[in-house]
């Protein structure tokens, strides 16, 4: 017959609870030494097995993001953005827009911190327990249009509806041909009210008919996507050029020379 001990390592592996089977000796003598009751006991067991769990799913759900880079809301200056207030900080930083079904809009010039802030709030919605996809604009478009080439759109849909949490990086900066924004729209429209997503653009939503090369589709999309929204516009001077200046190898501009007197 099988030891007791070793028969308790063989129910925890099989019950998978691999975070108590490891650390099993450790954790009974935390219990004792904290004179647990033995409920106090268990409910310390299930806490380790479900933050390794937690630990576990946060990882790979990180890595099926594909954020171009780790970025946190707490590496971002939102001193120098006024216009996003703390109440927003925290309704971002709690994924509900998620849990919603709603669209996330982030709008501004470029090297304003758009991307950070799309990666940092991705990571929010993962630790909050949703799926998320990060894919720049470009990369979706060609891959819906390689997909529809091949006969293999309705896949390629199918993949980029599962996530709740879709972010589309970098809307705009390159013009969409009329193919590919029809395909951008089914995407939309399959998403429309099932999933989320997060949008950057460098674009004013008054310009994106020129973006998607057709007034009409563009207006179709921005119907979906603005449905139910949130608009957030980031203003300012780029991040990078505020480092070139720094360092000196970008010279600042000369401010502009004040006019009047000066007089309250």
């Amino acid at each position: 017959m099988m030891p007791n001990e070793d028969r308790l390592t063989a129910m925890l592996t099989r019950l998978k609870l691999t975070a108590i089977r490891d650390g099993l000796d450790s954790l009974l003598d935390e219990a004792a030494r904290g004179e647990l009751t033995l409920r106090e006991s268990l409910a310390l067991l299930c806490e380790r097995e479900i933050a390794r769990k937690d630990s576990r799913r946060i990882e790979m759900a990180m890595g099926l993001a594909r954020f171009p880079y780790a970025r946190d809301l707490a590496g971002f200056d939102f001193t120098a953005q006024p216009s996003i207030d703390r109440g927003q900080r925290r309704d971002l930083a709690s994924g509900r827009f998620v849990g919603n079904g709603e669209t996330l809009m982030l709008l501004g010039p470029p090297g304003v911190g758009k991307t950070h802030l799309a990666v940092a709030i991705g990571r929010e919605a993962i630790n909050a327990g949703y799926t998320v996809l990060f894919v720049p604009a470009p990369t979706l478009v060609a891959q819906l249009a390689k997909a529809h080439g091949e006969g293999r759109l309705e896949e390629r849909l199918l993949h980029f509806s599962k996530p709740r949490l879709l972010i589309v990086d970098e809307l705009g900066y390159l013009p969409f041909e009329p193919d590919a924004a029809h395909l951008f729209f089914q995407l939309v429209s399959r998403r429309y009210e099932r999933g989320s997503m997060l949008v950057t653009s460098n674009r004013a939503v008054g310009e994106w008919g020129g973006v998607f090369g057709d007034p009409v589709v563009a207006t179709a999309i921005l119907d979906r996507l603005l449905h139910h929204s949130h608009v957030i516009t980031i203003r300012g001077d780029s991040y990078r050029l505020k480092e070139k200046r720094r360092s000196g190898l970008l010279r600042a501009t000369a401010p502009e020379p004040i006019t009047g007197s000066g007089k309250a």
